[in-house]
Order: C-alpha cells, then structure tokens, then sequence
C-alpha cells in the first residue's frame, strides 16, 4: 500500500513528464522570439561571403560603428574598415560608400571612416561619405535613393551582416555582404554582446522591412558615389 506522500510525488512526476499548456506557451514564445533572426539568416544565406570570395559589386557600403573620445574609428568600425579595403584593392569593389552618424556637430564617424581608408591605401577620391546614415535601414534606404548606388556590397561584423543584406535588399538594392567575424580580436565582449543584440534587433528590422520607414533626412541627389566610379583606379 502506497502512501499519501508517495502518490502526491508520483502525481507530481506524471504532471512534469505531461507537456502542458504552460510548456506550449513557453514552447511557442520561443519559437516567436526566433522567428525574426531565422528569416534574416535564411533570407540572406546565399547573399553572404567571405572577404576572399566576394563577386564584384561596383560599391562597398560601410556602415558605421562609433568612434572613440578622440575621433578615432572604434575597434569594430576599424575592421569593417579594412574589409572594405581589402575589397577595393582585390578590385572587388570600385568606390566605398562610408556610411555614419554625424547628427552632432562634435561626433563624426564619416570623416573618421574616410580618413582611416584613406591611410589603408584607398585613394580619397574613390571615397564617398553619407553623414545622415543614423541606422542599418536609414544608410541602405539613402545610398539607393540619395546617393544612387543600385548594387552594393554591405560591410560590416559577420553577427550583423543578415539584418544589414536583408535590409538593403528590401531597400531596393542588389545587396551582397561580407562581414568580419571578430574571432581572436581583442573586441571579444563586444562580439559576444553583438550576437545577442541582434535577437531583439531583429524584430526592429522585420518591422523596416515591413513599413518601410522614410529616414530621417533624404533630400536631394548626392553625384558622390558616381565621381568616385568616374575616377579612373
């Protein structure tokens, strides 16, 4: 004869053992809150390259990623950077689109972007800079529709590279992207913290995708991009 002690903890077991409703709900959170990344991932697999395999586009994007106190380009922003001269001087690409932040008069990633290329071998003239690129989706929307760029490949770390093709895809552009995978960098934390925040962020970019947002500023047509095709290499 069992106990009461013994039948409350068999009756106990069988309830953890049986899925319940609890278990789906927290089942199907799961699966929503992934759902986001998973279509950003699988809707770009065949549009994402590694730095040596990149088919040619006639513009690199960089998209910006902070500058330091002293103006210069952060660790992440430096190797997006070197990316993006890696392509120009394999003749993957043949004009680099900088893409930043430059909404206060004291904060300039541009400039910074275009000063570094320009020490890492990239001939100022084949350097065009977008300073109202104050998002992933603001900088694909303006180099389609301020800056003209029809074909593109995207710049950036490899943990953000789905969000950043799939954004400018939907942009409107002929998007490719090559990203830096930020292993045995002394960028480690920030890779890490990376990866996790695009989770959440992706839920920003399905809504993009969806609404298609005007950006901040879009004004006129800018000739950058197409001077710096028209300058012989």
């Amino acid at each position: 004869m069992t106990t009461q002690r013994e039948d409350e903890r068999a009756r106990a077991r069988r309830w953890w053992r049986r899925p319940g409703p609890v278990a789906g709900v927290l089942a199907a959170a799961v699966l929503l809150g992934l759902a986001p990344i998973t279509w950003l991932h699988a809707s770009t697999s065949g549009d994402r390259f590694a730095a040596g395999q990149t088919p040619h586009r006639p513009v690199a994007l960089v998209l910006g990623a902070g500058v330091r106190p002293d103006g210069s380009p952060t660790r992440l922003l430096e190797r997006r950077l070197d990316l993006a001269a890696q392509l120009y001087h394999q003749a993957r690409v043949e004009a680099v689109l900088v893409s930043g932040d430059n909404s206060r008069e004291t904060y300039n990633e541009t400039d910074a972007m275009a000063a570094y290329l320009v020490g890492a071998g990239v001939p100022e003239e084949k350097i065009a800079g977008d300073y109202a690129g104050f998002s992933t989706w603001e900088s694909c929307v303006r180099a389609r529709e301020v800056f003209g760029v029809e074909a593109v490949t995207v710049v950036t770390q490899s943990f953000h590279l789905p969000r950043a093709v799939a954004l400018c895809k939907r942009a409107g552009l002929d998007a490719i992207g090559v990203g830096d995978p930020g292993q045995g960098t002394d960028r480690v934390t920030a890779t890490i913290y990376g990866h996790f925040r695009e989770v959440p962020a992706a839920f920003k970019a399905v809504a993009d995708a969806l609404l298609r947002p005007d950006p901040t500023f879009l004004g006129p047509y800018e000739p950058g991009v197409d001077d710096a095709l028209a300058v012989e290499r």
